[in-house]
């Protein structure tokens, strides 16, 4: 390919989403097959145009009810499409277009589809609640080996040492962390489609419940019923798009021990990703207008806008006080849509990235960012970090 990025030989061309909520009325295949529809008509394509198609999670894959809805093979047959690629992806994503932007910039595909399908809302309300993430698993294997015999059942048990180390050896505060959640509900408020719109304040999230210390449950994200969609085109076609947008430059790099008992160092999560992205573009941090970065909890958003090079490390506790640099009209709008936080755990960055695409489209009303040229978009947050660059087109 002479050099050129395999990425700029992609674009995203569709977002779609299905009704979102904490428990929806339909079925997760009826939700994928919403958002799927809404996605190839948002990009100005029909069904008979899509030829790639793509899962997350692959395989059926299930480690908790509701967790994985829309099985690759029901949603082909329902939609009647013919492809000449196909993927189901497994944990371990880094960004959830990269393997479509891989196979469209390859010849195999020219539109693909990728979406990912939650009931998590309805399973934890269901009679008896939601199991712990693990604690369904006849034995303890691979890195669950470690975790469950100390009772880590869940990723917030697994996440709490992290934060933990981090905010004692930089001296970040509750009071600003509380921040982010803060912040991202005020910006919830003004998507209607946000599973939490009512205000927050700093002292609702000091007298929240503690879910596993010092992670409380306002650092959480929302179990919600909701499926996103996104189309990824050859950039060949884009004159034959509805509105796409450009994918300037993403990684996704895991440079240490893959688990999360044995990563080194605690205190750094995503910084290979976010130096592989930046090596690929001539951007630099000052040019992203709006960031949407991964907040599974927000001690993720903390150290992505460390790792990202929004601030020095250390630094993001200052950073995000106040709310201002993050609020709308602040230098770095951050996760203008509420996130995960407050619009609900669509998971895996495919929320961030819908919303990121509609940021440069200028589509967003009362919540857009005046003028985003440059959107970052983060995926998850320790071995399994992925980074993005997105630019409005042309």
């Amino acid at each position: 390919m002479g050099g050129e990025l395999f990425e700029r030989r992609a674009v995203i061309s569709g977002v779609g989403q299905s009704a979102i909520g904490r428990q929806v009325d339909r079925s997760g295949f009826q939700l994928t097959i919403d958002a799927i529809l809404a996605a190839v008509a948002d990009a100005g394509l029909t069904l008979d145009d899509i030829d790639g198609l793509a899962m997350f999670p692959g395989g059926g894959k299930a480690n908790v009810p509701g967790y994985a809805n829309g099985d690759l093979y029901e949603i082909q047959d329902a939609l009647r499409v013919t492809t000449s690629w196909r993927q189901g992806i497994v944990e371990g994503m880094c960004l959830p277009f990269y393997g479509p932007a891989m196979a469209v910039a390859t010849g195999q595909a020219r539109h693909v589809v990728i979406w990912r399908t939650v009931k998590e809302g309805s399973a934890a309300r269901n009679a008896g609640g939601r199991p712990a993430y693990g604690s369904t698993n006849p034995t303890a294997a691979g890195p669950l080996a470690w975790l469950l015999p100390v009772g880590a059942l869940s990723p917030v048990c697994q996440i709490a040492p992290y934060a933990t180390r981090y905010m004692h050896e930089y001296g970040v505060t509750r009071e600003q962390l509380a921040w982010i959640p803060v912040t991202q509900r005020a910006h919830a408020a003004l998507n209607p489609d946000a599973v939490y719109r009512s205000p927050l304040t700093v002292d609702d999230y000091l007298a929240a419940r503690m879910i596993s210390t010092p992670i409380c449950l306002y650092d959480c994200d929302v179990p919600a019923d909701g499926a996103t969609a996104i189309v990824v085109s050859a950039a060949e076609t884009a004159a034959d798009l509805r509105a796409p947008v450009a994918i300037e430059a993403m990684a996704g790099v895991v440079d240490g021990r893959p688990s999360w008992e044995q990563w080194e160092d605690m205190g750094r999560v995503g910084y290979a990703t976010a130096a592989a992205m930046w090596a690929r573009t001539d951007l630099r941090p000052a040019d992203v207008d709006v960031a949407e970065i991964y907040d599974g909890f927000a001690i993720e958003a903390v150290w992505w806008l460390e790792a990202m090079g929004f601030c020095g490390r250390g630094e993001a506790g200052a950073f995000v006080e106040g709310g201002r640099r993050i609020g709308l009209g602040g230098e770095l709008p951050l996760n203008t849509w509420g996130g995960q936080l407050s619009g609900g755990r669509l998971h895996a960055a495919f929320g961030h990235t819908a919303e990121a695409v509609r940021q440069l489209r200028g589509e967003c009303g009362e919540r857009q960012v005046t003028d985003a040229r440059v959107a970052a978009v983060t995926s998850v947050g320790g071995y399994e970090a992925g980074a993005a660059l997105l630019t409005r087109m042309p």
